[in-house]
């Protein structure tokens, strides 16, 4: 009995004591939180500045843009402060009907205790209201265009 005392108190004094956030669980509670439309948690894991924006934003999309599920792919870390993401959502639109898959990159840095998404943007799959688009340098669209063109022979 004294033993199940003396666990149950360590137990408390944790709970009580600083949280540091894991990777592991700061990518769930985002993601969780963008699939259960709970955006306040979601917006807990973004820089401060862009907290308010993103739950005024994730509230009007969630009208019409429903998430049914994700799956993380693959986790990438960088060190002790950096980590790419790769998830997988499943998605569909009230006004379409339609079920979509989109795979997506997220950027998470640790800004102290905490695990921080700081970029997120689509990899492949369909378009997705309120994902990013990737962003081509302009010596990459040179480079796809040059491909694309038919060699010239002498």
């Amino acid at each position: 009995m004294r033993y199940l005392l003396i666990a149950m108190l360590a137990a408390c004094g944790a709970m009580n004591g600083p949280k540091e956030d894991g990777l592991d669980e700061s990518i769930r509670s985002y993601n969780d939180g963008m699939r259960w439309a709970r955006f306040e948690i979601a917006a807990a894991h973004l820089p401060p500045k862009q907290r308010s924006q993103f739950v005024d934003e994730s509230d009007e999309r969630a009208k019409d843009l429903k998430i049914t599920d994700y799956d993380v792919v693959r986790i990438e870390q960088h060190g002790e402060r950096e980590a790419h993401v790769q998830i997988k959502v499943s998605w569909y639109k009230n006004s379409e009907g339609i079920v979509r898959e989109t795979h997506a990159m997220q950027t998470w840095e640790r800004h102290g205790k905490a695990w921080v998404l700081v970029d997120e943007q689509r990899l492949r799959g369909a378009e997705m209201p309120g994902l990013p688009e990737p962003v081509e340098k302009p010596d990459e669209t040179a480079d796809k265009s040059a491909a694309a063109e038919p060699a010239k022979t002498p």
